[in-house]
């Protein structure tokens, strides 16, 4: 079973074949990479958005594509992870990544608070986890919106290169209360 979210304005739904395109010019984009080592080409990206889609095939849940509900725009994804690459794996993560025109309209924010209210309600997670660049504020201010507290336990991340300026990152984490 696959899960689909649901907010006023978006949907949180499966990855289909004509968002591959959308999410390609969305990583070649250096607004909505600057936090990340390097743009994705093509080829990189279409190879992602697979693997995001072969997960929540897999798990019935993910990294949902974010469709805005006016218009029906593919706006990015924001959902749920599992790394095992991380010091503190295993974890389940919060992440987010919109195109550029989404930005500023709190789309992250909502779309990331129904994911947060189906990890702990339905998959009874005990808690989730986000983490980014320390030199990206704005996405620490959506952890903080979230009501995520910063752990000040920064680590230094693993696929990001010794010595590259966003290697450290900073780790948020929101506790289970239901």
């Amino acid at each position: 079973m696959i899960y689909e979210l649901e907010t006023d304005r978006l949907k949180l739904r499966q990855w289909r074949s004509e968002d591959y395109p959308l999410f390609a010019a969305m990583n070649a984009d250096p607004r909505v990479m600057e936090y990340f080592p390097a743009l994705l080409s093509p080829a990189e990206s279409d190879a992602l958005a697979a693997r995001i889609e072969a997960l929540i095939a897999e798990k019935g849940w993910g990294f949902w594509a974010v469709e805005v509900k006016a218009g029906e725009r593919f706006a990015g994804f924001v959902g749920l992870h599992e790394p095992d690459y991380l010091p503190f794996s295993p974890c389940v993560e919060i992440g987010w990544r919109l195109a550029y025109d989404f930005w500023g309209q709190g789309y992250a924010t909502e779309a990331a608070t129904e994911v947060l209210k189906f990890a702990f309600e339905t998959l009874q997670l005990p808690e989730v986890l986000s983490f980014t660049a320390v030199v990206n504020v704005r996405s620490q201010a959506v952890m903080q919106r979230l009501k995520m507290q910063n752990t000040n336990q920064n680590f230094e991340h693993p696929k990001v290169p010794i010595g590259h300026p966003l290697q450290e990152h900073v780790l948020y984490r929101i506790v289970n209360e239901c």
